[in-house]
């Protein structure tokens, strides 16, 4: 078998090097084919790599059904954290995903409302239920609650996510909020969540709230904020689930 050593092999003419033709087999020994665009025999971009293994610029036939992570936010003493942007038709469902917020006020709630106007304002009208259970860390006491105070009834007002989040240091609150085809102009937009947090009286707290946005504008914003105060600590997540 004849060998050909090169550094550099370039076309003759254009931009692109065929190896083999049409029922060739070429082999490639160890892991010495390096390229940072990988395409398909049809010139459809599969990724992208930056060279230092971030992937970017993946087709979407191979992002699967899966949750798809659309973009990623962190509060520090914030006022309120919005999405502006990746609420749109290219997914049926979106998810919001909480990660251990942190109030900087002792005993608010974590809220949220949607815009029709790409987040120039926010208050659309909102029906909802919520409830909860908690249990006591001194075991005094236990329930499951229907909670009228923090639902909505064709209310412009934000919605809670949870009822009295603690400051202490290892206070925390966690979930996820479901919103379903925001971009329709069609139906309302449905939404549940479904979330846990430290209660300021040293009580595990597992909210459960669902409802509507009575809308059949396009929702493509949200925004998160505290009762009153700001956000300390926390992540925020949007997720797009085809």
């Amino acid at each position: 078998m004849s060998t050909l050593k090169a550094t550099t092999i370039e076309p003759a003419t254009g931009t692109n090097v065929t190896l083999g033709t049409t029922g060739d087999t070429v082999a490639l020994p160890g892991n010495t084919l390096a390229l940072d665009t990988w395409k398909d025999s049809g010139g459809n971009t599969l990724f992208t790599s930056n060279g230092s293994g971030v992937v970017s610029s993946v087709n979407s036939a191979l992002t699967g059904s899966g949750p798809v992570l659309i973009s990623t936010q962190t509060a520090s003493s914030s006022s309120s954290i919005s999405f502006t942007s990746g609420l749109d038709a290219t997914y049926d469902k979106y998810m919001f995903v909480f990660v251990n917020i942190h109030a900087a006020s002792n005993g608010e709630r974590l809220q949220f409302q949607v815009s029709t106007d790409g987040g120039s304002s926010y208050g659309v009208t909102i029906t909802s239920t919520y409830f909860d259970a908690y249990h006591k860390e001194d075991d005094s006491a236990a329930a499951l609650v229907y909670q009228p105070a923090n639902d909505l009834a064709q209310s412009t007002s934000y919605q809670d996510l949870n009822r009295g989040m603690g400051t202490n240091n290892d206070d925390s609150h966690s979930g996820v909020l479901h919103l379903f085809a925001p971009s329709n102009t069609t139906y309302v937009k449905q939404f549940y969540g479904t979330c846990n947090h430290a209660e300021h009286g040293t009580t595990s707290m597992n909210g459960f709230v669902a409802g509507y946005v009575n809308s059949t504008s396009a929702v493509d914003a949200i925004n998160f904020k505290c009762s009153s105060g700001n956000i300390d600590a926390g992540t925020f997540k949007l997720y797009g689930v085809k």
